[in-house]
Formats: structure tokens, sequence, C-alpha cells
């Protein structure tokens, strides 16, 4: 039994965890509600698609034009929900620590807090990442932008093709491609077309569930 990649580059929110239908959609839902009264309440297909295309920065900034105050709003209101503690996808643990026990690196490029995401693992994995790459990081080392990717290269001396980013959404593709590294889409998330579509048409692969991620990664 081996490993086909010797990283796994993996997002958190909606691969790793289920945390937008009960943390994120929720907490913005509540920050427009005082910043933008008058605005038709998003719908969680919408927010998640926003979040695919253009992304959930860029629907802060360019869509709906929050300022820097109101971002920190946002932000504030974001951080109180956070409070709780999402589950894993069934299935998801237990191919992590079958991975590490093969000798596999496993790192988290997210648009989560790295101590809201390792507060997550030690409350539901028997492992801890290797290394976090989070929100709290200047917008042009986050996700889509390669430097997660590059850095974790460096630091572990790796080949492009000893990596593999796990995403459910377009920001962590477009980073794989930008880095030359394989993408795997994490079908199991979501069903939305449209995301679905696109990530079959675009991702090296199109994984529906965790067991078909795994049977990929590790070779018996």
């Amino acid at each position: 039994m081996g490993i086909r990649y010797r990283c796994l580059v993996l997002d958190h929110d909606d691969t790793a965890v289920k945390s937008t239908p009960e943390i994120h959609y929720p907490s913005f839902v509540k920050a427009l509600s005082v910043l933008r009264p008058d605005m038709e309440p998003f719908h969680l297909e919408e927010f998640i698609l926003h979040c695919f295309e253009p992304g959930f920065s860029e629907l802060c900034k360019d869509v709906l034009k929050l300022s820097d105050e109101e971002q920190e709003y946002q932000y504030k209101v974001w951080l109180d929900y956070t409070r709780k503690v999402p589950e894993f996808y069934p299935g998801f643990t237990d191919f992590l620590a079958e991975y590490r026990k093969l000798g596999g690196i496993i790192t988290v490029v997210s648009h989560s807090e790295s101590q809201r995401i390792e507060r997550d693992y030690r409350a539901h994995c028997s492992i801890i990442p290797d290394l976090i790459f989070g929100w709290e990081l200047e917008a042009h080392q986050r996700k889509p932008n390669p430097y997660p990717v590059n850095e974790i290269i460096k630091r572990y001396g790796l080949k492009k093709s000893e990596v593999l980013v796990v995403d459910d959404l377009k920001p962590g593709l477009v980073m794989a491609k930008r880095c030359g590294v394989e993408f795997a889409a994490a079908g199991w998330s979501h069903s939305i077309e449209k995301i679905r579509n696109y990530m079959m048409e675009n991702a090296d692969y199109y994984f529906p569930t965790i067991d078909k991620l795994r049977e990929h990664v590790i070779q018996d």
C-alpha cells in the first residue's frame, strides 16, 4: 500500500467540514441585515455561487461594495458565528489518518482562520495538519494567489507532481492551475449544477464521494 502524492493541500470549509450552511451563510445574512437592511436576502445557493465566482472577497468588495468599516463589521459577526465547531464529512478524518500513517503531508489552505481550523481538527480528528494557511494572511497571500502552494512546495522540497489540491470551489482550482499542480474537485459537499459542470470540465479530477478521493490517493 502506498500514496500517489506526497502532499495534500486541502480546503477546509465544505471540503473537510460542512460549515457554510450552518456558519458562514447565516453569519453573512446576519451582517447584511444590518449593513444592507433594504436588500433582498441571499439564498444559500446564491451565496455559494458568489463564493465560487468571483469569490468571497470580491463579493464583499466588488459586488456589494462594502466599505472597509462595513467589512470589519461583517468580519466581527462572522467571528462570533465561528465559535461553533463544525462536523467533518463522514469518512474524511479516517482517510486523513490513513494517509498520514502512510507518510503523507497534510496541509490546509482556507479562507477560515488558522486557529479555527486547528480547533476543528483537534475536536474531531486524530491528526493535526502539518501546515495551515488561513484568512489571517495578507490578501495577496490567500488563494487563489499561488503563494500558499509555492510555500508548501518550498518548505517540504516537493515536486509539483507530488502535490494534489482538493477544494470544492473555483479559487482552489485557480490556485492549483497557477502553480502547475493537480486539482481534485470535492464533489461531495454540494450539488449545484453550475459548479458541478464547471468542475467536471476544468478540474483534473472530480470526485463525487470521499471514498473516490481515497481510491485515487491511496494505492492499495
